[in-house]
C-alpha cells in the first residue's frame, strides 16, 4: 500500500462494498487496524455495548493521520460516523469527505447522492466525488491542512506542498 495511514468512516451495512472498492484502490494505507473490520466483529462489538464500540473505534484510529468519511446515501445520519468524525477532530487527524454513490455495489447498482455529515461541514473539511486517481492527493492535502508533515518532503512547513493547499 502507498500513502498515509488512513481511517475510513462509513455506514457499514449499506456501503461496505463501495468502501472496499475505495480501500482496494491502493491510494492510501488502509490496513485492517485502521477502520476495516469484518461484519462479525462489528456485530459482536455492538452487542457488548457503546463502550466496546468506542474502544473499537479508538483502536482503529490509532496510528492514523487522516480520516476519510465515505459518504453514501445514509451516512450523515449514522451515530457512529458522527462519533468517528468527532474523535478524528479531537486527535488532530486530517479530515475529508468522499461521496461514493457512483461506485457500484455487489449487485452492480449505484446509490443516491448522500449529504455530508454536518460535523464534517462545520469543521470545514473538503468533500469530493470519488476519483480513484485523485484520492491519495486529497488525503495528503487533508493531512497537511491538519499540520502533519508532508510525506514527500517530511516537513511541516513544506512550501511546495502548502502551495497545493492554496490551489486546491
Amino acid at each position: 500500500m502507498t500513502g498515509r495511514r488512513t481511517f475510513f468512516s462509513f455506514h457499514y451495512q449499506r456501503d461496505v462494498w463501495r468502501a472496499a472498492n475505495v480501500r482496494n484502490a491502493g491510494q492510501v494505507d488502509a490496513r485492517a487496524a485502521a477502520g476495516w473490520i469484518d461484519a462479525s466483529l462489528w456485530e459482536a462489538t455492538k452487542r457488548k455495548g457503546d463502550a466496546a464500540v468506542r474502544r473499537l473505534i479508538e483502536d482503529g484510529l490509532k496510528g492514523t493521520s487522516v480520516t476519510v468519511v465515505l459518504i453514501g446515501a445514509q451516512t450523515s445520519s449514522r451515530r457512529w460516523v458522527k462519533y468517528e468524525i468527532e474523535r478524528s477532530i479531537r486527535r488532530g487527524n486530517g479530515l475529508l469527505g468522499v461521496r461514493i454513490h457512483k461506485i457500484r455495489d455487489e449487485q452492480r447498482k449505484t446509490s443516491q447522492r448522500g449529504e455530508a455529515p454536518q460535523s464534517l461541514v462545520t469543521y470545514g473539511a473538503k468533500v469530493y466525488d470519488y476519483d480513484r486517481q485523485l484520492l491519495g492527493g486529497w488525503v495528503e492535502l487533508a493531512a497537511i491542512r491538519a499540520g502533519h508533515p508532508c510525506l514527500k518532503h517530511a516537513e511541516t512547513s513544506c512550501l511546495a506542498c502548502r502551495l497545493k493547499i492554496w490551489l486546491f
